[in-house]
Order: C-alpha cells, then structure tokens, then sequence
C-alpha cells in the first residue's frame, strides 16, 4: 500500500487520549487502531505479532539469512492523538505541489506564511493538511505510517539484507503515559528509533527533564462586606503564584535550551482553587532548583496566609534522555548516514518536550526520535509533507540495512 493512502486511512481513526481516565489506555477507542494495525503487520508479512492487555502492539521482521548476528533495531510510534483538540471527523485536505504563500483552509481560516514561515521550505511538496474544524493526527500517525510502510517495503524486497527489526507501537504518548506498561525485557531490542519527529532531518536525543506541579490553594470564604482581616481568596493565592514566577520563563518567551514554568490549569472559587503547571528545563541541576523554587514560593505563602494554605504536589514525568544515549553514538551516527543516503541534511536539536523515547531510553532501550515530516502538532493548522514522510520512510530503510553491515 503507498505511503500516503496508509497515512489517510490512520487519520480517520479517532484515537485521542484522555489525560483525566484513569484506565489504560485511556481510551477503548485506540485499542480500535492498534488491533487494526495488528491485523495489518501480519498481512503484509511480520511474525511474532502480538497486542497485549494493555494495547501495545509488538511485531518482528525477522533477519535476511547470513544477517542473524546483527543488532537488533527496534522502531516505534504512538497510535494516540492530542487531546488538546478535537481529533474525530478528520477531513485531511491534499495540496499537490506546494507553490508556496498561505494556505486557506476553510472559509474562514488561513494558515499563514507570516504566523508559519517554515512553510517556505516546502516549496514543491504535496502537502496534507487540515480543514481547520480538528487536528490532523501526523503526531503520530505520519511516523506509524512510516514504520509500517518501510517494513512492507523490506518485506517484498528480500535481496535488501537487515538485522532482525521489532515493530512497538503504543498508545497515551499524549498524555505521559505511553510507556507505563511497556516491557523493554519482551521488546528485545538492543537499540530503537521512536519515529515522531517533525521537521525533515529532524534527530533528536535531548529531551527536557519534566514534572508537573498542582498548587492546591485552600482559601477562606467570608461574606464580603464582613471579610476584612479575614478572607483569603483562593484565586488571588493562585494569581499570587503566577505573579512569584519569572514572566521571562514562560513557554512563550523561551526557546532552544531554556526551561520554563507553564501554567496549564486554573480552577476553582473563592474557597478552593488549584492552579496547574508543567516544569521543563535540558539541564538537570537548573530542573531541580526549579522544582526547589517552587517548593519556598509555597513555604512563603503558608508563612504569609497560615500552614495549609497551599499544597505543592510535584511529579517527576521524564528525563533528558541524552545522558542514556550518549555512551552509544553509533546509534546516532547511524542515523546520520541513514538521513544523508536517504538525501536529507541532518539537523541535531533539543527536543522542547519529551517522547516515549526519553523513559525508554531510562529504561534501558536508548532510543533517539527521528523526524516523520508533521508539523504544527496538536492543532488545527497541523499538516505534513508527503515528500518528507517518503524520505522520513526511507531513513528507517537505511537503518534497517546499515545495522546489518
């Protein structure tokens, strides 16, 4: 099956994940993709094709003969879409030879090269893009299109030689917890390649450390005309909470290597109220005194209110997986060949967020991402280049036969 009519299939599936269930997945309605895509893998040739319990999906391209002494490659993606926006009733538009300049993608949206200037590179490329009513699904259905692709590919060209290739696909990557159940152990794979990327050459294997922290703010709710001296207002402890924090680090004012707080959530009344943030930085020791921070900005506010004013929950999501692939730069430096045989310029860059990749890697998998050519992830002016997912499919054929060399 071509690239982009497997893409466009992928799309129609509704698979965002819910950040507030507490099942896993957390929704029944991956568990609707990920069978289809175990039916799939076993058509078009792989063994071993399995989906457990918990939905992971792990299938085995076993070695050319002569290659069975070669390393073990894993390839992964994630099957869930953002819940940030709408994902059902996707209607993917095909814009066949980009010529540049904005693009409209309904009556009254216009994505912009002014507001998307990264456009510009994509000059030439048939792009596949929303209609503006819901998120495309590139992230990471492009990458799960790829990986299948490839191996449909490396399956009806025996000649091409490779190592033994192990196919995971996961769900609830969105929301943080697409690796709770993942078994590196039954994966058996010495080194993978999450393929989640966006940006062609896209090769990423530093990642933000992360924790989420809830300031949960118990106020006092007296009757205004009598509450001098004595209410506290939640909401205003929360906007107090925000106004301690630097302005400067603040996901809007930062880029490359800066960490940041980001307020998520705000909820709440006079008597209750909780205020939400995510905590990021590369640099380990900054991401712990960030976290530090946070904890005298709650001390502070018990001191000035009362003991119990506020509660500080902090959990640690991930890490910055550098640090697990670094002892193992061939895993990098096979991308790279793989990229530039695959004629794509390779582009090193830190990964603002995090991927399945980082807690693989800490769990013993190392496991760098690589591009899938989506951009725009998460809302309604998402789009991919079906040049660069050819190239991004590509790469993961290159690898394949690199690793048998």
């Amino acid at each position: 099956m071509e690239l982009k009519e497997r893409f466009l299939r992928y799309v129609a599936y509704d698979t965002q994940s819910d950040e507030t269930s507490e099942s896993f997945p957390s929704t029944d309605k991956q568990l609707v993709l990920l069978r289809a895509l175990a039916d799939e893998l076993a058509e078009i040739g792989l063994s071993e094709v399995e989906i457990d319990h918990n939905g992971y999906v792990f299938a085995t391209l076993p070695a050319t003969p002569g290659k069975e002494s070669a390393p073990t490659i894993g390839f992964i993606a994630h099957v869930d879409t953002s819940p940030d926006m709408n994902g059902a009733d996707v209607h993917p538009q095909v814009l066949e030879n980009y010529h540049g300049g904005d693009i409209r993608l309904n009556d009254s949206l216009t994505m912009s090269v002014a507001d998307f200037p990264e456009l510009e590179f994509f000059k030439g490329h048939t792009l596949i893009h929303t209609d503006g009513t819901s998120l495309l699904g590139a992230d990471d259905k492009a990458g799960v299109a790829e990986i299948v692709t490839a191996m449909e590919w490396l399956v009806s060209h025996p000649e091409v030689a490779h190592g033994r290739i192990r196919v995971g696909f996961t769900p609830d990557e969105e929301v943080g917890r697409g690796v709770d159940f993942f078994d590196v152990e039954r994966f058996d794979a010495k080194y993978a390649y999450t393929i989640d990327g966006g940006m062609e050459g896209e090769l990423e294997y530093e990642n933000f450390n992360a924790a989420s922290a809830k300031f949960a703010i118990q106020g006092k709710n007296i009757h205004p005309g009598y509450a001098k001296d004595k209410m506290i207002n939640a909401l205003l402890v929360a906007c107090e909470i925000a106004q301690m924090l630097p302005p400067a680090e603040r996901p809007e004012h930062t880029e490359g290597y800066e960490g940041f707080y980001h307020l998520v959530g705000l909820s709440g009344g006079v008597e209750a109220a909780s205020a939400d943030y995510i905590v990021r930085d590369h640099d380990r020791t900054k991401f712990e005194a960030r976290k530090e921070f946070l904890t005298r900005v709650a001390d502070y506010l018990n001191t000035k209110y009362g003991e119990g004013t506020v509660t500080l929950t902090l959990r640690d999501q991930y890490y910055n997986m550098r640090e697990m692939v670094e002892p193992h730069p061939e895993v990098i430096d096979k991308a790279f060949e793989a990229m530039t045989q695959a004629g794509v310029t390779p582009s090193v860059r830190p990964i603002r967020g995090g991927t399945d990749g980082s807690r693989l890697s800490y769990m013993g998998l190392p496991c760098p991402n690589l591009f899938t050519g989506g951009m725009n992830f998460h809302g309604k002016y998402e789009y991919c280049s079906l040049d660069t997912m050819r190239r991004a499919m590509q790469t993961i054929i290159n690898l394949a036969t690199l690793w048998a060399e």
